[in-house]
């Protein structure tokens, strides 16, 4: 990761791509029909809602990771045309695949966050 030394990099955490590097692989490789492109492109959306407004302060940027982080989770089975189930499946991408990298991606980032903040508070002390 850029930015980081190595004993901040968790050993035991797979090295894998991030879902939007993920995604433009997918764009590159697939030839796509237009409603497979909105699709790609509300996925997109909603990843970089939650990966860049996860820990925001502001009440429009909370707002939006929480509307993104609803959406991801929600695991209903539904005959909704654009739920993440669905626009993955379309996409031919697995959600609980997807789903899940997202979350152990927010899990790291939350221990990170925490790591610093004892820091902070340790060397105040």
């Amino acid at each position: 990761m850029v930015g980081h030394s190595t004993e901040d990099v968790d050993p035991f955490l797979p090295d894998t791509v991030s879902p939007a590097q993920y995604l433009e692989t997918v764009r590159r490789k697939t030839h796509l029909e237009a409603d497979q492109e909105l699709m790609l492109a509300v996925l997109e959306d909603a990843i970089t809602c939650f990966q860049v407004h996860f820990a925001a302060r502001d009440k429009q940027q909370t707002r939006l990771f929480r509307e993104a982080e609803e959406w991801i989770l929600l695991q209903e089975k539904s005959d909704w045309l654009f739920s993440f189930d669905n626009v993955c499946e379309n996409l031919g991408l697995n959600p609980g695949y997807i789903r899940e990298g997202l979350l152990r991606w927010q899990h790291f980032r939350l221990r990170e966050r925490d790591r610093v903040r004892h820091r902070v508070i340790r060397s105040r002390n």
